[in-house]
C-alpha cells in the first residue's frame, strides 16, 4: 500500500484528528487549549510522518475518547488495550504500562487487594476507564461504583475503596492522609493506539510499525521524560 494510501486512509479529511484523554494525567497534561504529554509528542509525529496538520480533540476520559473514534469523530486514539474496546478498534502493542492501585480508608479492614472481591465492598471507579472495565468484568462479589473521578465518587458515596492510576492515587494519599494504597497494584495498564478496525489491514500495520520504532528509539522515553512522568513503562519486544 503506498504512503499516499495510507494517508487517505488514516487522515480522510486531509487533517489526522488525534483524541487525546485529558483524564489520564499519565498520557496527557496541560490544558484542552495547550495538551501536551506523550500522545501529543506521538500524535505529532505521526502527523510530521504522514506529512499532514494535526488537531487534537481533547477529552475528559477514557469513554468520551473512545466513543469519538468508534463513531468517526477522530482518527485515532490512546487508550488502554481492553476486550470490551477491541470489537471496534484494533490497536497497536502497547507502548507503556501503568499500574492500577487500590486505595481505602487508613482506619479500614481491608488490607490486602485480595480482601477486595467480598460481599459490602464497594469500589469507586472512573466511569469507562481501563480499571472501570477491567474490575467490572472481574470482581464477583464487590460492587463497582461509577463517577467522573474515582475518588470523588469514594468521597462523596463513602465507599470502602477507590481505584486509579498509581501516581494520581500516591499523590491523593499523601496530601489527605487519611487514606492508604494497597499493594501491590492489581492490573497493569497497557497503553495503546487504536484505530477503528473499518482501516485497511496497511494502515494498520504502518501504525503498529511506528509505535515500535517509536520506542526502539527512544522517542517514548523521552517524551515520557520531558512530560515528568516516571510511572510509566515503556515496552520494548522481547
Amino acid at each position: 500500500m503506498r504512503s499516499m494510501d495510507i494517508r487517505s486512509d488514516l487522515a480522510p479529511t486531509g487533517t489526522l484528528r488525534a483524541s487525546i484523554n485529558l483524564g489520564n494525567p499519565v498520557l496527557a497534561q496541560g490544558t484542552p487549549e495547550a495538551p501536551r504529554g506523550v500522545t501529543v509528542d506521538i500524535a505529532t509525529e505521526l502527523g510530521t510522518r504522514l506529512r499532514v496538520p494535526v488537531q487534537l480533540l481533547c477529552f475528559r476520559g477514557a469513554l468520551e475518547s473512545f466513543e469519538a473514534t468508534k463513531a468517526g469523530r477522530a482518527d485515532l486514539c490512546f487508550l488502554a488495550v481492553d476486550p470490551d474496546r477491541e470489537d471496534a478498534l484494533a490497536f497497536t502493542e502497547p507502548y507503556a504500562v501503568i499500574e492500577g492501585v487500590f486505595a481505602v480508608p487508613e482506619a479500614s479492614p481491608i488490607t490486602a487487594i485480595t480482601e477486595v472481591d467480598r460481599e459490602g465492598v464497594r469500589v469507586g471507579v472512573k466511569t469507562g476507564s481501563a480499571y472501570d472495565l477491567y474490575l467490572s468484568r472481574t470482581l464477583q462479589h464487590a460492587r463497582v461504583v461509577r463517577g467522573n473521578e474515582g475518588f470523588a465518587v469514594f468521597r462523596e458515596a463513602h465507599l470502602e475503596v477507590a481505584a486509579g492510576i498509581r501516581k494520581p492515587m500516591e499523590r491523593y494519599a499523601s496530601i489527605h492522609g487519611d487514606v492508604r494504597l494497597l499493594e501491590p497494584g492489581f492490573m497493569e495498564i497497557r497503553q495503546a493506539v487504536g484505530i477503528t478496525r473499518s482501516r485497511n489491514d496497511e494502515t494498520i500495520r504502518f501504525l503498529r510499525l511506528f509505535v515500535e520504532e517509536l520506542k526502539t528509539s527512544g522517542f517514548i522515553d523521552e517524551a515520557l521524560r520531558r512530560a515528568g512522568v516516571d510511572d510509566a513503562i515503556v515496552v520494548r519486544r522481547p
